[in-house]
């Protein structure tokens, strides 16, 4: 949705006899004209400002500085690496080598690059240091956490460009699930529960887009067998989430499976975004027409007022060019069941829902003739 700027922060400093809004409007043209983020840039000062005048709080202050740095610093070093496909895994600190885990992790950092995707990880040991080192460092990112006590990154992605480090725990969890396109989720302690439950969260109430969340255990395992057995028995049942809400995890119990996973989730979905009050799926594939009937019937509770529609992007309005050839399926979602729209997404990754490419009819209409 475009961006509407705050005219009540320029109404503020008018009213306290100040006009700073033409001069931080003036110190804007010198850095770019042609910007269609200037709004929010000008915003972004005029909030400082405010802030300043107040000046409440040294400590707040101080929080909010560093929160904008670390914010820019992250955004400047993963502009390259932009465009790319990045799995983030969860998982222990203190999982040894000898571990099966431990290969797993790495049989999984291996797999993923081999699918052209970065792994993501806390740049720590044990799971962290094993999905990086069958990534190695051309696939691997890791998000640092600075501490009182000494601490260093694992050898993958130690002194190396794709290293970030983070001060606020906040900024770097914001980045672990804003650059992911998807999530494993290996056995381990409080903060791999913790950065479980808050992805769920996230995906669940819509505030982070929709992304495979796959739980990784080794065969037999009773990790995360044991949570869902927990989930089922106190959530659903108590009814504290939706039984679908269980469509937003996939247990899975090798490497293999868990890219899988990942690679058919992106089949056909290619990504989604809310163009005002229209959820629109981009795809690679258009939807064939029976395909598209059918969901109008199965899907139904997903919508609000309007069935499902497809279209290019001449339909739409303004996007990114690079996704000029992807078709766009557009409704009104509900915005609260995320489990049916999870659900959703499998049934467009189906390859009989889809138009087949025209080459591949004629071929098939040949070989029709062909047994006639």
């Amino acid at each position: 949705m475009p961006y509407k700027p705050n005219d009540l922060l320029s109404r503020h400093f008018e009213n306290h006899g100040h006009d700073l809004t033409q001069k931080v409007e003036e110190l804007l043209s010198l850095v770019s004209s042609n910007s269609p983020n200037l709004p929010i840039y000008r915003d972004m000062i005029l909030t400082v400002l405010r802030m300043a005048q107040e000046d409440h709080n040294r400590w707040n202050a101080k929080i909010t500085l560093q929160a904008l740095r670390e914010l820019e610093q992250a955004f400047r070093t993963l502009e390259q690496f932009k465009g790319r496909r990045k799995v983030t895994v969860f998982g222990s600190a203190r999982t040894p080598i000898e571990h099966p885990l431990y290969g797993m992790a790495k049989e999984l950092g291996a797999a993923l690059a081999r699918s052209d995707m970065m792994v993501i990880t806390g740049a720590g040991g044990g799971i962290m240091s094993a999905a990086h080192e069958g990534a190695g460092r051309d696939h691997s990112l890791g998000f640092n956490i600075t501490l009182p006590f000494e601490q260093h990154a694992n050898p993958t992605v130690n002194g190396t460009p794709n290293l970030l480090s983070f001060h606020f725990f906040f900024t770097r969890k914001l980045f672990f699930v804003k650059e992911a396109d998807a999530l494993v989720l290996c056995p381990g302690g409080f903060g791999t529960l913790d950065e479980a439950l808050e992805v769920l969260t996230l995906v669940q109430t819509g505030k982070s887009p929709l992304v495979p969340v796959v739980l990784l255990d080794v065969p037999g395992g009773t990790f995360w067998q044991g949570a869902l057995e927990f989930i089922r028995a106190q959530l659903e049942e108590n009814r504290y989430i939706l039984p679908t809400d269980l469509n937003l995890m996939h247990l899975v119990h090798s490497a293999e499976e868990a890219v899988e996973e990942i690679n058919q989730f992106y089949r056909n979905f290619h990504s989604s975004r809310w163009l005002k009050h229209q959820f629109v799926i981009r795809m690679h594939h258009k939807l064939n027409e029976q395909a598209l009937q059918q969901m109008q019937v199965e899907f139904a509770d997903l919508c609000l007022n309007d069935c499902f529609h497809q279209h290019d992007h001449s339909a739409e309005g303004p996007d990114e060019a690079q996704f000029n050839h992807l078709t766009r399926l557009a409704f009104t979602f509900n915005a609260r069941d995320h489990g049916r729209l999870r659900a959703l997404v499998d049934y467009i990754n189906l390859p009989e829902n889809w138009v087949q490419p025209a080459q591949k009819t004629q071929r098939l209409a040949w070989e029709q003739i062909k047994v006639s």
